[in-house]
C-alpha cells in the first residue's frame, strides 16, 4: 500500500507550488477588490460584485474547464500571440483559476471582516482628518487579523482545490494518482494520496 507514496510524493511540489502562487495572487486581488467595494467606486465595485456573483456562485471545475477550453473555442484569441500563450498552457490556466476563485471567497470574508469592525475605529480616524480610503489603509490589517482563522480555512480549500487541476493535463498528486490507478487497478491508491 505505501509503496505508491514515493511516486506520489512527486505531484506534491506541483500541487504545493499552485496553492502557493494562487493564494499569493489572490490575496493582493481580494485587498484590491475590498478597497474598490468599501470605497464604492461607481462603475468598478458594482463590477467586482458581478465578478463576486458568477465565482462564488459557480462550482470550481467549471471554472477550470471554462479557462482552460473556452478560449481555444475563439479562432480570433489565436492570433494574439501572448494571451494565446497564456491561455493555452495548462499551468497558467490552473493558477488563474484558483487565483480567481479564491479572491473571491477572500474578498467576501474580508469585506465582511470590515463590516464587523467597531464604528468607534471609524469615527476615531474620522476624528484625525483621515479620509475613508486613508481609514481604510490603517483599519485593513485589523479586519486581516480578524479574520485570519477564516482566511487559513480558504487557504485549505486551496490546496484542495489543486486536485482538480489533473483535469486539464497536470500532474499533480491526483494525477500521480490516476495513473498509478490505471496501471494497478489498485483502489488503495486514493487512500495514500490522501494521507
Amino acid at each position: 500500500m505505501f509503496s505508491y507514496l514515493p511516486t506520489l510524493l512527486l505531484g506534491l511540489p506541483i500541487s504545493l507550488s499552485l496553492m502557493i502562487i494562487s493564494v499569493l495572487i489572490a490575496f493582493f486581488l481580494a485587498i484590491l477588490f475590498v478597497q474598490i467595494i468599501v470605497l464604492n467606486i461607481p462603475y468598478l465595485s458594482h463590477i467586482i460584485k458581478l465578478y463576486l456573483i458568477i465565482f462564488t456562485g459557480t462550482p470550481f471545475l467549471v471554472q477550470l474547464f471554462l479557462i482552460y477550453y473556452g478560449p481555444g473555442q475563439f479562432t480570433i484569441l489565436h492570433s494574439i500571440s501572448w494571451l494565446w500563450l497564456i491561455l493555452s498552457q495548462p499551468w497558467l490556466c490552473a493558477i488563474l483559476a484558483l487565483a480567481l476563485n479564491s479572491a473571491a471567497y477572500s474578498t467576501k470574508l474580508f469585506v465582511g471582516s470590515i463590516r464587523t469592525i467597531p464604528t468607534g475605529l471609524w469615527q476615531a480616524c474620522t476624528a484625525l482628518g483621515m479620509t475613508k480610503q486613508q481609514s481604510l489603509r490603517v483599519l485593513i490589517p485589523f479586519a486581516i487579523k480578524k479574520s485570519l482563522t477564516s482566511y487559513t480555512n480558504e487557504i485549505t480549500l486551496v490546496f484542495k482545490s489543486t486536485s482538480l487541476a489533473y483535469t486539464i493535463t497536470i500532474m499533480d498528486i491526483m494525477g500521480y494518482s490516476q495513473l498509478l490507478y490505471g496501471r494497478s487497478y489498485d483502489i488503495m491508491v486514493f487512500y495514500v494520496a490522501g494521507l
